[in-house]
């Protein structure tokens, strides 16, 4: 296979995009870009995973591939290239990482993090340019770096990932048991009014939700990942019911609850391995 380099790529994506190019590239937008992107970046993270390394390289390329799309959209609307996207990246890599770049001694990822914050607090305070060199508006929480657009679970985790590095968190992690058995409490309660209110009983689970993000922070578990795998677990034990099922020629309406539990606790015994 021939070595291509980077700069092949955004070649590449210029051609697609040429008035003789590809009709699909060329009706491309952001809007409809981003499903694909964030369904490649979770395609990326399952391959790592799994440890599927020729499947975490090919995942790679795509992902790369979607970034580079919507540089050349960029391009040619006149805001920016990619190239300038990574220089970007690279001087504010550089400038946060003063450990590394520059005199700063730390003595722990702990001490690493809090400077982060630190240098990022600077650059709400002092505002940035655009590319363009119009000034940006300035960022004024400490929370504005973790996007509305992810993810729940993965926007809970980051949120209280940056406040916990300002020193707002619980002390202890029986603290945040505490605070989910609490949270228990109060969904049960919410569940059992006689006069059902479906928007409380929402706001109830989500705080549930929220701590749980929490509790997950605590032991250092990304808790979308984590779902994910319970998920894809879940999928291998529901695939063995189906299968016993098929083996019996029954259909969903022939069994019994109880019955699929039976076979529930075999697909844990034979997926065991697997989990």
């Amino acid at each position: 296979m021939t070595e291509k380099k980077f700069q092949d790529l955004v070649d590449l994506m210029a051609r697609l995009r040429a008035p003789d190019g590809c009709p699909w590239d060329r009706e491309q937008t952001y809007s409809t870009l981003g499903p694909m992107l964030i369904e490649e970046a979770y395609e990326v993270i399952e391959a790592a995973e799994a440890e599927d390394w020729n499947e975490l390289r090919d995942e790679l390329g795509d992902l790369l591939f979607q970034i580079v799309f919507y540089g050349q959209i960029g391009a040619e609307q006149g805001h920016f290239d990619v190239s300038q996207s990574i220089g970007r990246v690279h001087e504010k890599m550089t400038r946060r990482h003063p450990h590394v770049f520059g005199e700063l001694k730390v003595g722990s990822t702990a001490e690493v993090l809090s400077n982060w914050e630190a240098i990022k607090a600077v650059e709400r305070e002092t505002g940035g340019e655009d590319v363009g060199g119009r000034q940006q508006s300035k960022k004024q929480s400490l929370l504005d770096g973790a996007s509305s657009k992810l993810p729940a679970l993965l926007e809970a985790f980051q949120l209280t990932t940056k406040a916990a590095r300002v020193g707002f968190d619980w002390k202890q992690v029986d603290d945040v048991l505490a605070k989910l058995e609490e949270e228990i409490i109060e969904l049960r309660e919410e569940i059992h009014r006689k006069e059902k209110n479906q928007e409380a009983i929402a706001g109830e689970i989500g705080d549930l939700l929220f701590v749980i993000a929490n509790l997950a922070r605590w032991y250092g578990v990304e808790p979308e990942s984590a779902l994910k795998g319970t998920s894809r677990k879940f999928r291998r034990r529901f695939a063995h019911i189906e299968k016993r099922l098929d083996e019996q020629g029954k259909s969903w309406s022939e069994v019994p609850l109880e019955e699929m539990d039976e076979y529930w606790d075999e697909a844990k015994q034979v997926t065991r391995t697997e989990d």
